[in-house]
């Protein structure tokens, strides 16, 4: 019988957490590889949604909020790769071992996760996900020329900027928010689209219900 995509999903994630590389500075932090199928990133690399133009303003993602897309209700639908992304991360078992791995608490959390596409003009303030975010995973899709070198800024403090991940399809960068995980992006050029996945967990005080992938549901390892 042939694996289901979310049984893939789940090896090979469950698979590459084994094998990450972990950081103790300047705060907990891992490097994940190969932590999706293959078949599932090329099939996301190819899903292409409306970008937005910036018109010189960046710094917050939330400053463009009117144009940037979800694993939604709407998209869960129409897209059977989102689907089962969608499906693999809110089954108990996958929350049960990132639980287990990040020994951090996410039952009674809701899934969600952007499909983020950035371009020239596009730098974040380096900022924690402190707060209502209960683990970031930053899953990197795109592969066009130059893009070696946008993987994300970590800083040891707001104003001290301390290394850049890789960026290469289907690397990761995860880590718990905590009131020193301070990340962001340098503003440099961009060819074409950098491409990502931002998966959350976040607890019920998120206001906009709308992004979730599951608004009425949320997550449990048992």
């Amino acid at each position: 019988m042939t694996a289901s995509s979310e049984d893939r999903i789940f090896k090979c994630f469950t698979g590459a957490l084994a094998r990450a590389a972990g950081n103790a500075a300047p705060y907990p932090h891992w490097i994940i590889r190969g932590l999706l199928p293959d078949d599932i990133v090329s099939d996301l690399q190819t899903i292409s949604f409306p970008v937005a133009t910036l018109d010189g303003v960046s710094g917050k993602r939330e400053l463009h909020n009117e144009t940037r897309h979800y694993f939604d209700q709407a998209n869960i639908a129409a897209f059977p790769v989102i689907a089962s992304l969608a499906n693999a991360f809110q089954a108990p078992r996958m929350i049960e071992a990132i639980e287990k791995f990040f020994a951090t608490e996410l039952t009674g959390t809701f899934l969600r996760v952007e499909y983020a596409q950035d371009i020239t003009g596009f730098w974040l303030e380096p900022h924690t996900d402190l707060g209502v975010k209960k683990l970031t995973v930053l899953i990197y899709m795109s592969e066009d020329e130059g893009h070696d070198d946008l993987g994300t800024d970590i800083y040891a403090a707001r104003d001290q900027w301390a290394a850049r991940t890789p960026f290469s399809p289907n690397i990761a960068l995860a880590f718990v928010p905590g009131d020193n995980t301070f990340h962001g992006f340098e503003k440099r050029p961009i060819n074409g689209v950098r491409k990502s996945l931002i998966l959350n967990y976040v607890t019920t005080d998120w206001r906009d219900r709308e992004q979730l992938a599951f608004p009425e549901q949320t997550v449990s390892a048992r």
